[in-house]
C-alpha cells in the first residue's frame, strides 16, 4: 500500500499531536514542565528508559532530539514503534476497512471469547477483538501494524471500568446503579467507532523530526548503548511497600501482542485470567535501592533525569543520596500542583537531575 503523499507528510510535521491516553502513570500532562527543566541541558541523544505511553519520548522527538524509546512490555514497545520510531507511515481508509472486516479466506480463532467470557467484554466484543487481532497480525508493514495495535489498545481500555484489567468486572458496565466513576455511554459505544477515532489520533501523531528515532523492547539493564541524557520514570512503590504492577494492570494488552503464546502465559487459577507473575526489582521494596544504584552506575556517563513522587520508596532524599555516588551536581525540582489520578493525598512530582 502507498505511503502518504509529500503534502500529507508536511502537514504531519507542522502540526503533530500526541494522542489521548488513559494509561495509568502517563506524564502527558506535565511534559511541558519536564521540558522546561531540561531544555538548557546539553544533549542531543536521549533515552526514555521506561517509556510507557511514550509521551516523554514523543516530546523529545518534537524538540528535535534523537529519541530512543524503551519498555520491557511488548505492547508498550508497539506504542513506541508507532509514535516514536515511525516518521511517515499512516493507516489509510482502505487499511481500516481491511482491519474491521471479517474475510472469508481467513480462519479466525476464538481464543478471546473462549478464555475471557464474561470477564471484560461481551461475547460479540470478544469475537470482534479476535477478528481485529488476526487482521493486524496479517499486515506486513511494521509501522501500520504498530499503529493498528495502538488503536486496539486504546479501544480496549476506553471500554473498561477504571481503564484497567485488574478485576473480572464486566457486570459494572450493565449494573443499574448510581455511578461516580466511568462513562456508560463510552462503554456502550461500539468497538468499531472507538477504533476509527483512535486510528485518526494515531495518524495525526505521525511526523518526522529528521532524526533516526527508535523503539526498543529490552530490560533496561540489557541496553548496551550510550546516550547524552537518560530519562528515568520507574514503576512507583508506595510508602506501604506496594508497587504499581503495570503487567497486572494491562496483562490483556500484553496478551494481544503475544497472541500465539498467550494460552501458555495465562495463570488460569486467577478469575480475571491474568498472566503468570514475573518478578521485578522495580516493584520489590527490598530490591529497589540496589536497582537504582545499579541503574545510576550503568548510565553514570549520561545526564540522568529521574521522575519521582514525593511519597515513594525510596524517599527523595534517599534517591538523591544514591545519585550522589555517581554525579557531582544534583538539582531537585518540585511541582506541587500536579494531581495524581485516584490519589487523595498531597503529593509532589519531583525531578532529580544529575550531571
Amino acid at each position: 500500500m502507498a505511503l502518504p503523499s509529500k503534502k500529507q507528510l508536511i502537514l504531519f510535521e507542522e502540526d503533530p499531536e500526541f494522542p489521548s491516553t488513559r494509561f495509568q502513570g502517563s506524564k502527558l500532562k506535565i511534559v511541558d514542565w519536564i521540558w522546561e527543566a531540561i531544555k538548557d541541558l546539553k544533549f542531543q541523544t536521549a533515552l526514555d528508559a521506561f517509556g510507557g505511553t511514550g509521551s516523554v519520548a514523543y516530546m523529545l522527538k518534537e524538540k528535535g532530539k534523537q529519541a530512543t524509546y524503551n519498555d520491557i512490555l511488548k505492547f508498550n514497545y508497539y506504542i513506541g514503534v508507532a509514535l516514536i520510531e515511525n516518521d511517515n507511515v499512516i493507516i489509510s481508509n482502505e487499511d481500516i476497512d481491511f482491519l474491521l472486516t471479517k474475510h472469508k479466506e481467513t480462519t479466525y480463532p476464538t481464543f478471546v471469547p473462549d478464555t475471557f467470557k464474561d470477564i471484560y467484554y461481551t461475547d460479540d466484543e470478544n469475537n470482534w477483538i479476535d477478528m481485529v487481532v488476526t487482521n493486524i497480525r496479517s499486515m506486513d508493514d511494521k509501522y501500520k501494524q504498530a499503529l493498528a495495535y495502538f488503536a486496539l489498545f486504546q479501544s480496549c481500555i476506553i471500554k473498561r471500568p477504571f481503564n484497567l484489567f485488574h478485576r473480572k468486572n464486566l457486570y459494572l458496565r450493565f449494573a443499574e446503579v448510581k455511578r461516580d466513576f466511568g462513562n456508560k455511554t463510552t462503554w456502550d459505544t461500539p468497538f468499531d467507532v472507538h477504533y476509527r477515532k483512535f486510528v485518526e489520533e494515531a495518524n495525526n501523531a505521525v511526523f518526522s523530526n529528521r532524526q533516526k528515532n527508535r523503539a526498543l523492547n529490552l530490560d533496561v539493564f540489557d541496553l548496551q548503548e550510550n546516550f547524552d541524557l537518560i530519562y528515568i520514570d520507574t514503576p512507583y512503590i508506595s510508602k506501604k511497600g506496594v508497587g504499581v504492577d503495570y503487567l497486572g494492570f494491562y496483562h490483556f494488552l500484553e496478551g494481544l501482542v503475544n497472541y500465539e503464546n498467550w494460552p501458555t502465559m495465562i495463570d488460569y487459577k486467577t478469575k480475571n485470567r491474568k498472566l503468570k507473575s514475573k518478578s521485578s526489582v522495580w516493584i520489590d521494596k527490598n530490591k529497589i535501592y540496589s536497582a537504582f544504584d545499579k541503574l545510576f552506575e550503568k548510565f553514570q556517563d549520561s545526564i540522568l533525569v529521574i521522575s519521582y513522587r514525593s511519597d515513594g520508596i525510596p524517599s527523595i532524599d534517599e534517591l538523591a543520596d544514591i545519585l550522589r555516588r555517581y554525579k557531582r551536581s544534583i538539582h531537585e525540582i518540585k511541582r506541587k500542583d500536579y494531581k495524581y489520578v485516584l490519589s487523595t493525598n498531597e503529593i509532589e512530582e519531583v525531578l532529580l537531575i544529575g550531571e
